[in-house]
């Protein structure tokens, strides 16, 4: 049945051999930043590369601050902390969505309150979002939006930029500052995508990006912090060295802090892999428009960046018809050595968020039971 998509996948990437999802690409600078954080021998989280690393990304999403960290989870975490999210809280998020925008909410002592997602964007709704905040939620006198079915403060509301597609922000961001709720971007896909020419996660107060070793560039693992608020910034940069007081030789902590920073040898990585990100860039949008010129001339529907927006096409993805024939192409396409993954379980079926409170998840199933990534490495 797929046969045709099969033989275009492999006409694309030049080859009969097993074909990928996402593969790094290391043509640059990455052996010679390696080799130079060995030889100097900082190789942990104090050296140039991460400083040089944090200025580069701070510079190329337009943040006015960027911190480094172990990874996209660890990031995304901080950024919570720093909104104040803590026990008892409710945060607003997505239930399509890869399981740690849910589990650092968690970790916080807080529970994910599930809207759901648009067709257009995959990411949260604004209108799903505005629903329930007009029947559930109120701002009482201390400035705080409580859930008045709950009694719990919405602290915060955290949209994912799924596969790299930018969510609504503007009208998200209206309904946080109507509500007081800090907006907290999960930005870990969309390194490279804008929102009305704005890079995405610069909007929220913080946001998150991953660098792991299947995103866009890489720094094998690794993540970054993103905030144009400059005490954020110094407190972020804190709490993820353990918290520790700059001294001449004592160790002193003043608060709980995390060990988050990212190693030196990661960060040079990282640096080599920016340097290179305008060109993954234009190859990857190739990509993505031979995909989506060969779905209009065979019937197959590509998801395409929304109005107003420029993805970056982090992962291709097709919307087949049902869940049979989703199954149908997973199947055949992974047993021909095109490696193929359909969209994440929905996070209110997993056991662990499935009595989570939620709105009507419409889109959400409708999209879980059709959404399937396809080869979007930007070999060619």
């Amino acid at each position: 049945m797929f046969d045709g998509f099969i033989e275009f996948v492999r006409e694309i990437y030049g080859t009969n051999d097993f074909i990928p999802l996402h593969e790094p690409r290391f043509s640059g600078n990455e052996k010679k930043y390696l080799m130079d954080t060995i030889d100097s021998t900082f190789v942990s989280s104090v050296g140039k590369y991460v400083d040089d690393f944090e200025l580069v990304v701070a510079e190329y999403t337009g943040a006015g601050y960027a911190i480094a960290t172990v990874n996209g989870t660890a990031a995304l975490h901080t950024a919570l902390v720093l909104a104040g999210v803590q026990d008892n809280d409710e945060v607003i998020t997505q239930s399509l969505t890869f399981v740690a925008t849910c589990n650092v909410i968690r970790y916080c002592d807080a529970e994910p309150v599930f809207v759901d997602v648009s067709k257009e964007t995959l990411g949260l709704s604004p209108d799903s979002m505005a629903s329930f905040l007009d029947e559930f939620c109120e701002v009482g006198n201390d400035g705080f939006c409580r859930n008045k079915k709950t009694n719990k403060i919405i602290r915060a509301c955290v949209p994912m930029h799924t596969f790299g597609f930018p969510v609504e922000l503007d009208e998200i961001n209206q309904l946080c500052r109507k509500y007081n709720i800090t907006l907290v971007e999960d930005a870990a896909e969309s390194l490279g995508s804008t929102y009305k020419e704005q890079h995405t996660g610069i909007v929220g107060t913080l946001s998150a990006v991953s660098f792991n070793g299947n995103k866009i560039i890489t720094t094998g693992g690794g993540g970054m912090l993103l905030t144009n608020d400059k005490s954020l910034a110094e407190k972020a940069k804190h709490i993820t060295t353990t918290a520790k007081i700059m001294d001449k030789w004592a160790f002193e902590h003043d608060e709980v802090g995390f060990n988050y920073r990212l190693p030196n040898l990661n960060a040079a990585l990282g640096l080599a892999q920016m340097e290179s990100l305008p060109k993954i860039l234009k190859v990857k949008r190739v990509v993505a428009e031979r995909y989506q010129e060969w779905g209009e001339n065979n019937g197959i529907q590509f998801i395409k960046e929304p109005e107003h927006t420029k993805a970056n096409y982090w992962l291709n993805t097709v919307i087949t018809e049902n869940i049979t024939q989703r199954d149908a192409m997973l199947e055949q396409t992974n047993n021909n050595g095109v490696m193929t993954r359909p969209v994440w379980t929905p996070m209110h079926q997993l056991p662990m968020y499935q009595n989570c409170l939620r709105t009507e998840m419409l889109n959400t199933e409708w999209l879980f039971q059709r959404l399937i990534n396809v080869p979007s490495s930007i070999r060619v």
